[in-house]
């Protein structure tokens, strides 16, 4: 008799489901119904007489273990509750709650979240420097620190930049043991030193759950391979399930080897795909193919419809823009809706020339007026303008035009860091407050040497913007106050850093592009598109859909773009060389399958960087699709 588990399963699928024991690995390519086989095996080896309460199931976000827990209660219902299914973290949470007091500390023990973190850590960097003052940044010390705690390595194995991370790294172990508290970043590793250190506590969850399972299995870093070793070892019952060809988060710890080199009883490859056109797919499997480290597989599909992958050349990047727009108003005259379009890239910096061709664009509502602006929403992020570094440079901008907007003085006047304390910025805005004295003012009237170099800033700054075009002024101002390495000491993440300096200099392309406007004039627009994109949020659920390559992992749209197709953007020239030009590779595999129906590939001959042109070369993934699957056209259309 077929169960439950076995219903609306292709071959495949129905093996992966019904193979529980042993070590299995399940390739399931994008868009082959992964999360299914999931929930249906769960569903299975329950219906088949396995305890519930045997089975763990462990991914990365508590939104993925979510939807798992209504899929399998949807299949099996009340049982289902006693199958876990967690993220690895809240995982090891609920066993140190049960077993820390045998690792030293008691079952009380408090989870220290990022601030009190930062705060322990910087006490400890003064006790340790012998330092009173303001710190300099350590947010690549704390880079290391959260590298460490993944790395599963002993302090003596890790490669540490420098002694001081590493002492920190010691004492900040024993001044949270001191507290009894432990950090986010430790709870992996902690519960990795309790099974190592009790086999007798590992054997209990060994007996425990005798059958595991892991999604996304090519995310895995050191530390969660490990844990799942450990609980797998006596009775060999793992199943992991992942795609080596999305594997791409290298940057963040991720080791693709672990899903390379699984060691494994049973190879079971998810290949036919729900979700795109054969077209999109054959183009997917060609550049994929050219990836010498992966597990040989090709997806297809019973899919029909759909249409060549476009791909067009525009002479710049605002045209290129313009140009994606257009296509967006056809697919919406021909029916779609907005939420059914998604753009994507491979840098956050390549939005603002997307964000102001969508904001700028009229055309006709459904009952006959014309709109100006289409909706839009940027998917796991902030709009151009709302970034903290744009944010930054926009407050010197509204200073130097006009010295008492106190919102924006307060913002930037210790950005960067130039040695002027909480402190003294209290006691200047309580003087400001009870004498009703413009804290510019005020300023000018202090000795400390800090704030009269950063009045001479302004003062200095004023003269360089006294008349457009700004170009050169910005340039001069980003220097002047080493922002690049504010950045570099504030931001723990070297890909982080990359993003948020491209955005510094497409706002350096955004001024240039508004040559002829006033400094007040380039402020006031940005404000009022700022406030905008507010009205369109709030206006309109439906919405295209802008993100990174790295945030549409895991979706789908019938109509996607890829924008920005040049070497040195994708593949990415910085990135290419941490992580290798293969998981660059893979990142454009996943942008081409997030597309169902339509795909549009574009590229500017010319692209602004620092407010000047600059030529750019076509990525060479573009040669890696056969030419039968393309259909290269005019960045123009004519049929709107």
């Amino acid at each position: 008799m077929e169960t439950t588990a076995q219903m609306q399963l292709n071959p495949s699928q129905e093996e992966a489901v019904k193979r529980t024991k042993g070590r299995i690995l399940v390739l399931a390519g994008a868009g082959s119904g992964k999360t299914k086989v999931i929930v249906h095996r769960i569903a299975h080896l329950i219906e088949t007489g396995t305890d519930p309460g045997a089975i763990l199931g462990l991914t990365f976000t508590n939104k993925a273990a979510l939807e798992m827990k209504k899929r399998v209660e949807s299949l099996i219902g009340a049982q289902s509750r006693y199958v876990l299914l967690a993220t690895f973290h809240s995982f090891c949470m609920q066993v140190l709650r049960k077993e820390i007091e045998k690792l030293g500390y008691t079952k009380q023990f408090s989870l220290y979240d990022e601030r009190d973190l930062t705060r322990i850590i910087q006490q400890l960097t003064r006790d340790m420097l012998g330092h009173t003052g303001e710190l300099p940044s350590l947010a690549p010390t704390r880079a290391a620190l959260a590298e460490a705690a993944s790395s599963n390595l002993s302090v003596e194995k890790m490669h540490w930049h420098d002694t001081f991370a590493k002492d920190l790294y010691l004492r900040l172990g024993s001044t949270l043991r001191a507290y009894n508290a432990v950090s986010f970043d430790s709870l992996i590793s902690l519960c990795i030193q309790l099974f190592e250190e009790h086999p007798d506590t590992l054997l209990k969850y060994q007996e425990q759950y005798r059958y595991l399972m892991i999604d996304e299995y090519q995310d895995t870093n050191p530390a969660q391979f490990r844990l799942a070793e450990l609980l797998a070892q006596k009775y060999q019952n793992l199943c992991v399930v992942g795609d080596d060809d999305q594997s791409i988060y290298g940057w963040r710890g991720a080791e693709v080897k672990n899903i390379l080199h699984f060691k494994r009883d049973y190879t079971i490859k998810l290949e036919q795909n729900y979700r795109s056109t054969p077209v999109i797919l054959n183009a997917a499997n060609a550049v994929i193919s050219h990836n010498q480290n992966r597990h040989d597989k090709n997806l297809w599909s019973h899919l029909k419809g759909g249409s060549l992958i476009e791909v067009f050349h525009a002479p710049t990047d605002l045209e290129e823009a313009v140009a994606i727009v257009n296509r967006i108003l056809r697919h919406k005259k021909n029916g779609l809706k907005w939420s059914d379009i998604a753009i994507l890239y491979r840098s956050n910096s390549l939005a603002r020339q997307l964000e102001m061709a969508l904001l700028q664009t009229s055309y006709p509502s459904e009952g006959g007026h014309w709109v100006r602006g289409i909706p839009y929403e940027v998917f796991g992020g902030l709009e151009f303008s709302e970034r903290s570094e744009i944010k930054d440079i926009l407050a010197y901008l509204r200073v130097i035009a006009n010295p008492k907007d106190q919102e924006a003085l307060l913002r930037i006047m210790n950005v960067p860091r130039r040695g002027i304390s909480d402190t003294f910025l209290d006691t200047l805005t309580q003087e400001n407050r009870s004498k009703n004295i413009p804290l510019w003012d005020l300023l000018k009237t202090q000795e400390k040497p800090a704030a009269q170099h950063f009045i001479t800033l302004i003062e200095t700054a004023q003269h360089h913007f006294q008349t457009p075009p700004f170009t050169e002024a910005l340039k001069w101002l980003i220097q002047t106050i080493n922002y690049k390495k504010a950045i570099q000491e504030e931001v723990k993440s070297e890909k982080m850093r990359q993003f948020k300096w491209e955005n510094v200099e497409e706002c350096v392309n955004a001024i240039a592009s508004s040559e002829d406007a006033s400094l007040q004039d380039f402020i006031a627009n940005t404000t009022l598109n700022r406030q905008t994109m507010h009205t369109h949020k709030k206006r309109r659920e439906d919405h295209v859909h802008l993100m990174t390559l790295h945030s549409a992992k895991g979706l789908e749209f019938p109509v996607c773009f890829i924008a920005g197709m040049e070497d040195g953007i994708l593949p990415h020239e910085k990135s290419r060389m941490e992580t290798g030009l293969e998981e660059e590779r893979r990142l454009f595999y996943v942008g081409i399958t997030r597309a169902q129906k339509h795909l549009t590939l574009s590229m500017a001959r010319s692209r602004m960087r620092m407010g000047k042109p600059q030529p750019t070369n076509p990525s060479r993934f573009l040669f890696e699709i056969p030419k039968t699957l393309l259909e290269i056209t005019d960045h123009k259309i004519c049929d709107l």
